[in-house]
């Protein structure tokens, strides 16, 4: 039973954990290789696994918050561990690896992701909970319709477009999004790394909404196999109360459903109503919560 950095031949043994335990998080093989194998930049990510009789059995990824104008925040994303293997010690030796790991960037203010099941283990370390995200699934067996798009509304697929508007209109949609940190410095690069250059991308299923030649609302599909992932979906405030971040997510899951698709999943914040009621009126179910919790480092 060991604590170690993973690497990325570790990659199908953490996909494998995690449809065990979150199997409505959808990353396929080769983009969890990449991701290990080539951190985001600037963000001096790190992951590390637990691994007992040479098999992963526990995961949790640390990094600087490099989507926030605040220095000092960093991030512990769901650290989780198979059910066969907790209560040895194994989820407080991945904690403290990852701590240990973002208390010399200077990070004094932590904020991890966890389980609902999990928050009485945050809570012994310090962690409390903030705000509760909802996960939700659709299954797309039966596709919705193809929308008709209103007059001057263009919907496009995401791999027609320059990179740059989609980023634009990202940074836009994302700064008054719900949450314990502000989503108020997304560089060019960060994203191009997290959404554009994303292997699991399906920039044929995602789409943009175009008017007058500007992206006004989006929705993008990360893709493993016949599972999908509802990555974002947005519109750019000024554009806001038309119904087109709906109507490019109906788009969106139409196209994808049409290619193969079968089950989409997708989360929010529990005070983003707007997206909320989409995802109801869309006929998503929930599945589970999770819990942002936030720490002090001393």
């Amino acid at each position: 039973m060991r604590i170690r950095v993973a690497q990325p031949d570790d990659a199908p043994g953490v996909v494998a954990l995690r449809a065990t335990v979150v199997p409505y998080l959808v990353r396929g093989v080769e983009s969890t290789r990449k991701m290990i194998a080539e951190p985001p930049p600037g963000q001096a990510w790190t992951a590390f696994v637990a691994e007992v009789d040479d098999r992963v059995v526990g995961w949790v990824s640390a990094e600087r918050i490099g989507t926030t104008s605040a220095t000092d925040v960093g991030g512990i994303n769901l650290l989780h561990v198979h059910p066969e293997h907790r209560r040895r010690g194994l989820g407080t030796a991945l904690l403290t690896a990852a701590t240990d790991h973002l208390r010399p960037l200077g990070v004094r203010r932590v904020r991890a992701m966890a389980l609902s099941e999990a928050l009485p283990f945050a809570r012994g370390h310090g962690y409390e909970p903030s705000r509760e995200v909802r996960y939700s699934a659709l299954d797309l067996n039966s596709a919705p319709a193809l929308p008709e798009p209103p007059p001057g509304v263009r919907l496009r697929p995401i791999g027609d477009l320059d990179p740059h508007l989609l980023y634009v209109a990202n940074v836009a949609s994302a700064a008054d999004e719900p949450g314990d940190v502000p989503v108020d410095a997304i560089s060019y690069e960060s994203w191009q790394y997290d959404v554009w250059d994303n292997l699991g991308l399906d920039k044929t299923a995602s789409v943009a909404a175009e008017v007058d030649g500007v992206v006004a609302a989006f929705s993008l599909v990360k893709r493993d196999g016949d599972r999908m992932w509802s990555d974002y979906t947005g519109s750019v405030p000024a554009y806001r109360g038309q119904g087109l971040a709906r109507l490019a997510k109906v788009a969106a899951l139409h196209r994808a459903a049409s290619n193969g698709v079968r089950v989409a999943y997708t989360s929010n914040d529990e005070a983003n109503a707007p997206m909320l009621a989409i995802n109801a009126r869309l006929g998503y179910r929930p599945v589970t919560s999770q819990w942002s919790c936030l720490a002090d480092l001393t």
